[in-house]
Parts: C-alpha cells; structure tokens; sequence
C-alpha cells in the first residue's frame, strides 16, 4: 500500500516540507510506503482546455503532470501540501492538479483512493486553501482524510514549525487515519461500490 505525496510548495525544505514529513513518517512506521513529488519548484503550465488527453490519454505538455500520472494510479491514496498564498493554494499546486485530475479522467480510476489536502502558513487563509484541494477529490468518488484539527501548520520558517505542538500532532493524526482507512478500504476491495457515469447535464443545444 502506498501514499503519493505532492509538495506544492517552491521551498523544498520549509514549512510544507517539514509537515508532510510529519505525515511520510507517521505512514511509514505503520506499513505504508510513499513517494514524494516536488512540484512547487517546477514550471506547471496550466489547463488549456484543448482536450488532447481526451484522445491520448496523457496532457498535451509533457512534464512532470505525465511523469506523475502512472505513480498517481498505482497509489491507494494521495496527500497534497501547499503554502497559502492570498488564501489560495499555490499556483503550481493548482496548475497541477487541474491537470493532472481532468487528464486522467477516463485512465485513472480514482474512487476509493483517498486524499488529503495539508497546508502551512504564517498566520491566515488556510482553510480557504484546505477547501479548494478538498474539492479535487470530491468530485473524484475519493474519501477525504480528516486529523483532530484542519490539517495546517503555522510559520514563516521550517524552524517555526517545530513549535506548532498542535499542527503536528494533526499531521500524525491525520497519517494515523490514512492508514487506517487505506487498511480498511483495501480489505473491503470486494465491495467497492461501481460509480454510475452515464449522465453528464449540458444545456448546450447547437
């Protein structure tokens, strides 16, 4: 069983760094392996809504949205970190994960896989942020992962984090209840329930 985890962030050693290690570790020590992929520091080029992946089943922009694919459908889950920038996730983290989401549609499937967002920041906007990753696996068929509190850390610097007692304490909560729950569905495989796919709502008439 293993977890894709996404930094978002363009600092690979801050304050998103250190509360997702918080969560690798917590996984790790309870028989889940995961994969980290820094995006945060990479060029993402947004959707264009060309439809490409429609016909070939992969982004027309070859870059790490492609690479990140098949890691994405061989995962039980998937954790997604940002710093907040105005009361958003980051740039690249949304340029990637529209991306990533909408060109994977139709070869990935997602139902069951469970998701978390885990955000940092120096003082506010977080939960707005924590809304909007949320959204990309509730449109997915994908149970979202809560901890003890929203999971968020605050600081400016990584250092910062160290004395955000409660923030990691929610990290590994909310890796304890990944785990629990990648456990849980992955005994229960048998059962998944099948997503009806057969309707799509469209007012367009020409």
């Amino acid at each position: 069983m293993k977890v894709l985890v996404i930094n978002g962030s363009p600092h690979l050693h801050g304050c998103t760094d250190r509360a997702l290690q918080e969560v690798e570790d917590t996984l790790n020590s309870l028989g889940i392996d995961t994969e980290r992929v820094n995006i945060g520091n990479k060029d993402v080029r947004g959707c264009i809504a060309c439809n490409y992946c429609r016909e070939h089943g992969k982004c027309v922009f070859n870059d790490v949205v492609n690479e990140t694919a098949p890691k994405f459908a061989e995962a039980d889950g998937i954790v997604c970190g940002s710093p907040v920038y105005y009361a958003c996730a980051s740039g690249q983290l949304r340029s990637f994960l529209d991306r990533l989401f909408y060109s994977t549609m139709t070869t990935v499937n997602k139902t069951m896989k469970v998701g978390a967002a885990v955000l940092s920041s120096r003082r506010a906007g977080s939960t707005s942020a924590f809304d909007e990753i949320n959204k990309y696996f509730t449109i997915s068929a994908m149970p979202v992962v809560s901890s003890t509190y929203w999971n968020e850390v605050h600081g400016f610097i990584a250092d910062d984090v160290e004395k955000d007692l409660e923030g990691l304490q929610t990290m590994r909560n909310l890796g304890r209840n990944m785990a629990f729950l990648i456990k849980a569905i992955n005994a229960a495989k048998q059962e998944i329930p099948v997503q009806e796919r057969t309707s799509f709502t469209s007012f367009h008439t020409e």
